[in-house]
Parts: structure tokens; C-alpha cells; sequence
């Protein structure tokens, strides 16, 4: 009788766990479920002498569901943007600053993600999560038309940054995660750092790019890598928990934590100042950031409060 009891219990426990729905988690790569009502916002950016001045936040997007990864185009005058819409699928789209207006470019039934411009100005690359849940690196022609593959071999690609028109930094999923840099032609790939952070910046004016190394729990740094010299160099500690910066043309950092953003010049100091706090404007979780090629506004992502939409 024990036994057939604990028979009829084994079979309930696997009748529970096969009815159980599938978990969502926090977007943290393209392939787990995005956090619920994010929010694009766009600030504009004074100058008074050495000091920056920051306007109020306009939600361009201003609807509940996921909108993140904002990447200005190299004009200034519109960026990028990922979007999950009704048919659940993740697309990219475009925003105008000059006119408010807003253009969908990719219509798949694939998912895209982190829109990049690429060298030359023609193409735009994606992370595209295929139908097998492949991971990897496409373009799309600005103009319009069919995508192609950029890398073929390399895969999963979680998060990337375009170096020049032959090179790629790729932050590459896996245990751990890794950083590497690609050679697109022959696709050879170089370990930099193991544990490295999603956000990968290129460094204006200079060459190369810049990404946070996770080097324990309680330590994050801001790196740089040099192309021509093959050389990574510390700039700073992150704030604690953050792990999502952007460049101003001026050589500093920007980074948010909470509601607030921040600032540091690597190159003259070792601490982030306040820039602004945004909870007056209803504001909470700032994460991704992104820095026009002027630096007269920043693009940021946060979860908005009910009374800010």
C-alpha cells in the first residue's frame, strides 16, 4: 500500500510541473522575455561653459509593453529603437527628432534586436533570434530590402559593437560570458575578457571601444580596448550595480542608477557626480542610455509611474 501511495504521488509531482507555465524573466539577453512597460526618453543637453544643464524627459515611445536599446544614427536627427508589439515578435524601429514621427524597418517573424548603424551608412545590424533560437548577427539595407548574414560560424551573439568596417567587438553567451573581438572576412575571434557587461560603447574621436568587465560581485570596471595596440586599460568603477554607460564627445561618461544620472571625466577624476534626478518626472530604473554624435541630448530607458504616461 506504501508503495503504490508513493506512486500516485510521483505521478501527481510530474502532472504539476508539466502544467506549470513557463516563467518570465527580465530581459537581460534577446533571448529571455523583456521586463514588462519601458519607456523611451529623450533629454536635451545644454552647455554653460563646463557645466551641463539637462532639459525634462519626453517619452517618445509612451505605451505599456517593451520598448529599449535606443542607438542614435550617426546624423543625429533620428535613432533606433527595439519594440515588442501585439504579434509578440521583437522589431526594430525608427524615431525622428526633427518631426515626432515614427517608421517600423523590420516586419520578420524572427525577432531583432540592439539596431546598430554600420560603417559606410548603408546597413543597419541586428542580433536576430531565428526560428531554432540561433543567436546571431545580421544586416538590414537602411534603404529597405532582405537581410543577409554578417557572421555565419559565430554564435550565440548576445550584444555587439562595430570597431571599424572589418571589426567587431561581440559580447558572445556562454559559461561564463565572454568578450571577444571578430574579424569579419575570416571570422577569427580573439578572447579579451571573460565576464564582461552588455553595454558596448566606441569611444568618439578615438578608436576603439569601451565595455564593463564584472571582475567579482562587488567589483565593475569601465575598460577600454585598443585596436592598434591590442591594449585594455581601466577607466573607472562603475556605480554600484550599474552596468549600462554612454560617452559624451567631451570624453566623459554618463551612467544612471535609480531615477538619477550621473557623470565622471576618466581622464580627470575618479568619482560620478550627479547630473540629474529624474523622480520628479516619474522616472524609476534607468538602464540603457545612449548619447546623440553632438552630445545636445541623451536617450535613456526607464519604467515610467502610471502618472507619467
Amino acid at each position: 500500500m506504501k508503495f503504490i501511495l508513493n506512486m500516485l504521488a510521483r505521478c501527481l509531482f510530474l502532472v504539476v510541473v508539466v502544467a506549470l507555465p513557463l516563467v518570465a524573466f527580465p530581459q537581460s539577453t534577446p533571448t529571455t522575455p523583456p521586463p514588462p512597460s519601458t519607456d523611451i526618453f529623450v533629454v536635451e543637453v545644454l552647455r554653460r561653459g563646463r557645466r551641463l544643464e539637462l532639459g525634462r524627459p519626453s517619452n517618445i515611445t509612451n505605451r505599456e509593453g517593451y520598448d529599449n536599446q535606443p542607438m542614435f544614427l550617426p546624423d543625429g536627427r533620428s535613432l533606433f529603437y527595439t519594440s515588442i508589439r501585439e504579434d509578440a515578435q521583437a522589431d526594430i524601429y525608427r524615431y525622428s527628432l526633427t518631426d515626432g514621427s515614427t517608421v517600423r524597418l523590420t516586419a520578420t517573424k524572427e525577432s531583432e534586436y540592439s539596431p546598430t548603424p554600420m560603417p559606410g551608412g548603408k546597413f543597419f545590424s541586428v542580433i536576430r533570434v531565428e526560428p531554432d533560437a540561433t543567436q546571431r548577427l545580421w544586416r538590414f539595407p537602411l534603404a529597405g530590402g532582405s537581410p543577409t548574414l554578417v557572421l555565419e560560424k559565430i554564435k550565440p551573439v548576445g550584444y555587439h559593437v562595430w570597431i571599424d568596417a572589418r571589426t567587431l567587438g561581440l559580447f558572445i553567451l556562454g559559461t561564463p560570458n565572454t568578450l571577444q573581438l571578430v574579424d569579419v572576412p575570416t571570422e577569427k575571434a580573439t578572447l579579451l575578457v571573460e565576464n564582461g557587461g552588455r553595454s558596448l560603447q566606441r569611444i568618439p574621436r578615438r578608436g576603439g571601444f569601451s565595455f564593463v568587465h564584472k571582475v567579482s560581485e562587488e567589483e565593475w570596471l569601465v575598460k577600454t580596448f585598443d585596436p592598434k595596440t591590442r591594449a585594455v586599460r581601466t577607466l573607472v568603477k562603475t556605480l554600484p550595480g550599474s552596468e549600462d554607460f554612454a560617452w559624451m564627445p567631451d570624453g566623459s561618461l554618463v551612467m544612471a542608477k535609480g531615477s538619477k544620472l550621473f557623470r565622471v571625466n576618466p581622464s580627470k577624476e575618479s568619482d560620478w557626480r550627479e547630473l540629474a534626478d529624474f523622480s520628479s518626472d516619474g522616472l524609476r530604473e534607468i538602464t540603457r542610455l545612449a548619447v546623440s554624435p553632438r552630445g545636445d541630448r541623451i536617450a535613456l530607458v526607464a519604467i515610467p509611474s502610471a502618472a507619467s504616461r
